[in-house]
């Protein structure tokens, strides 16, 4: 008997500690958005001062919660490859409670690590071609093409821009427009950077 109500007395103890500690902490949650790509693994560290105190990743979704902060205020700071670092600071965590940051941050690609293709369409007097259809592919090692993205037309300046993946490939520039021959261009990309193209169309013999 005195066991047991030794056992009980002990338990009831430790969830009074842990419930103490919980309610002496407080934390962080939110959801972060990307622009392109998806928002999961996104790497989540919460500073204090000038220490690191907590990681995190977010899930799938976006979402991310840290736990067991002492109260006072925090800055975090957001990751992924290809992404900006994005930062929020002065979040206040207060005792017992987790704060929200909902989802307001939007990290945007980061430009140094990608591949633009910039491209111009024009006739043969050197007019530009606004609405032309244009498509990419990319050139597989055996020859065949592989479609990349969907067909757009060109702006009112004749231009197009594809964002493409650093790593060296080669491309091939389809242009099409209504009475003319189809004309294409091959570029090859190699790194990150800006790559420039421009396509000539000429009237169908037809």
């Amino acid at each position: 008997m005195r066991r047991s109500f030794a056992l009980i007395l002990f338990l009831t103890l430790c969830a009074g500690a842990v419930a103490a500690q919980s309610n002496s902490t407080g934390g962080i949650k939110g959801k972060v958005r990307v622009e392109t790509g998806t928002p999961d693994d996104i790497e989540v560290t919460v500073r204090r001062g000038s220490s690191d105190v907590a990681h995190t990743r977010t899930d799938g979704r976006g979402d991310f919660q840290i736990t067991n902060l002492a109260p006072g205020f925090y800055s975090l700071s957001f990751r992924k490859p290809g992404l900006a670092v994005g930062t929020i600071e002065r979040v206040e965590v207060t005792a017992g409670k987790v704060r929200s940051i909902g989802s307001r941050l939007v990290l945007s690609v980061d430009q140094g690590s990608i591949a633009f293709l910039r491209g111009s369409v024009f006739d043969e007097s050197g007019h530009i071609v606004a609405g032309a259809q244009v498509e990419l592919s990319r050139i597989e090692p055996d020859g065949t093409l592989r479609r990349i993205g969907e067909q757009f037309s060109s702006s009112e300046m004749g231009e197009f821009v594809f964002r493409l993946p650093p790593r060296q490939a080669k491309y091939r520039v389809m242009v099409k427009a209504q009475g003319a021959d189809p004309v294409s261009k091959e570029v090859e990309i190699d790194g990150a950077a800006v790559y420039r193209v421009a396509l000539k169309i000429k009237p169908s013999a037809h």
